[in-house]
């Protein structure tokens, strides 16, 4: 097989322009209040398409190749991790395929991959039928080289009742009727990543449940274009009218989330991982989050290595790299962004096999994304301060271009170390889009919610921490035990 860029691609991977095909399937995605027919050629959500591609082109670039197929021939992704090595090499390619989407992650196999290992690991503890069933799910995704979205956040309604005790006995998604050959569901999931432009979908809880919620706990896998299964695509974040002049990183890409409405879907038993085991749930929820902020860590590397860049940039630019609080600011992005990725490793090195799956350090995944949530936000303001108000007061480029009083804004916007006033623009535009438009607040968004809440990565840490050996060796120094 030859991909569009000519590099000879594994026959067990699917081309970029594979994968656009196979999303040709009649599905029900909505943009807007419109039915969109083809979502790779609607004028919005195409480039949510492209951008996915990424995870694709990444197996036909020479660069890439070593990194993102795996020695079996199949997409890395779908590689078990049985060791700290093959969890590197997975952060690394998540890491690459976020650098070549400029700070943005494809996605497209990262989350799906990050359910079905958490079922894998789980597989043992669910038994039979279920073992079966995943173990076929799997390996059939990982033989077509499937995009695989997952859907687990639902609406929850009344958040200070469990599924069972709402009002609204659709706040939560649940198993409306049983049938010898599967299940119908009925409910909504929120903020559902890539689903329009994935082949298949796995639903998995939201949290742990209790015996009156059995029919909430499920867990299953459909394709998309699954009758009854209706995704409302998010706007936010659109690339309509973005010159790429001004909006250099987030013109032309897009990650489009989903109001994900399942109106009595019939899913077949062969599909169907979890039904009614309420016991099950909150272990299951638990394992794919953590699997998926492993993923989140890896792909936040990126976008902090872009705020350390900016801010050394900016400073450079206004002849800053010597004033004291700017030292203090650029010391301050290192070690922020570096702290985190020494986390993302040690994560890694530090994990544990589960049914012969390498699960990260579930307590330093979480300090890690803790240690991002918490600081993303500082490190955008300090950005902005090395880079100043033009940020948001900047000439356009057709004011550049005009010809009576460009060439006098160009000489009036020229900086230091010989940075033209072209390319003052560039820079300021390029640190405007990554810190103060519509993408610097998904971004900050994503970093309070996306993966789970910073209160809930809190609480992991602590659920987690043996204070065992901590609380003995307290006790020691205070003279209450005779022993460490």
């Amino acid at each position: 097989m030859t991909g569009a860029s000519g590099v000879d691609a594994s026959p067990r991977l699917r081309s970029p322009d594979q994968y656009r095909q196979s999303l040709r399937d009649g599905r029900s995605v909505y943009y807007r209040g419109e039915a969109v027919e083809d979502v790779t050629t609607h004028p919005v959500l195409r480039h949510a398409v492209a951008h996915a591609a990424v995870d694709y082109e990444l197996g036909e670039a020479p660069e890439h190749r070593e990194l993102a197929v795996a020695p079996d021939g199949y997409s890395r992704y779908f590689h078990v991790p049985r060791s700290a090595e093959d969890l590197l090499a997975r952060s690394a390619l998540i890491e690459a395929g976020t650098r070549a989407g400029k700070t943005l992650p494809p996605l497209i196999k990262e989350i799906g991959t990050d359910a079905m290992l958490a079922l894998l690991a789980m597989r043992e503890r669910l038994g039979e039928p279920y073992v079966e069933r995943i173990e076929g799910f799997y390996e059939r995704a990982r033989e077509d080289d499937l995009a695989v979205c997952v859907a687990q956040t639902d609406f929850k309604g009344d958040r200070s009742r469990g599924p069972s005790q709402q009002p609204n006995p659709d706040a939560y998604l649940r198993i409306v009727e049983r049938r010898e050959d599967g299940i119908v569901v009925r409910g909504a999931k929120a903020h559902t990543s890539v689903s329009i432009n994935s082949n298949e979908m796995i639903v998995v809880p939201t949290r742990a449940m209790g015996p009156d919620d059995a029919d909430y706990a499920v867990s299953f896998a459909i394709p998309i274009d699954t009758p009854g299964l209706r995704l409302v695509a998010s706007p936010y974040m659109h690339p309509e009218g973005k010159d790429p002049a001004e909006h250099p990183i987030s013109a032309g890409r897009k990650m489009t989330e989903t109001a994900t409405l399942f109106e009595d879907v019939f899913v077949p038993a062969e599909r169907v991982f979890l039904a009614g085991e309420s016991e099950h749930s909150g272990p299951l929820a638990r394992g794919f989050v953590e699997f998926h902020r492993f993923t989140a860590i890896s792909y936040k590397l990126p976008l902090v290595d872009a705020l350390v860049g900016s801010g050394l940039l900016a400073a450079r630019m206004n002849g800053l790299e010597r004033a004291g609080h700017v030292r203090e600011k650029l010391s301050w992005l290192i070690s922020y962004a570096e702290t985190l990725r020494a986390l993302t490793e040690q994560a890694a090195i530090r994990c544990t096999l589960v049914d012969g799956v390498a699960i990260p350090d579930p307590t330093l995944v979480n300090i890690a994304k803790l240690q991002f949530a918490q600081g993303v936000h500082t490190a955008m303001q300090h950005v902005q301060d090395i880079s100043g108000a033009l940020l948001v007061t900047y000439p356009a480029p057709e004011d550049m271009e005009n010809s009576e009083y460009g060439p006098s804004l160009s000489r009036y916007l020229q900086a230091a170390e010989g940075v033209t006033g072209e390319e003052r623009l560039r820079i300021l535009r390029m640190v405007s889009d990554l810190t103060t438009g519509e993408y610097g607040g998904y971004q900050a968004v994503l970093a309070i919610h996306a993966e789970g809440s910073i209160e809930a990565e809190k609480l992991t840490i602590l659920a987690n921490y043996d204070p065992a050996e901590a609380v003995g060796y307290a006790r020691w120094l205070a003279g209450l035990d005779g022993e460490v």
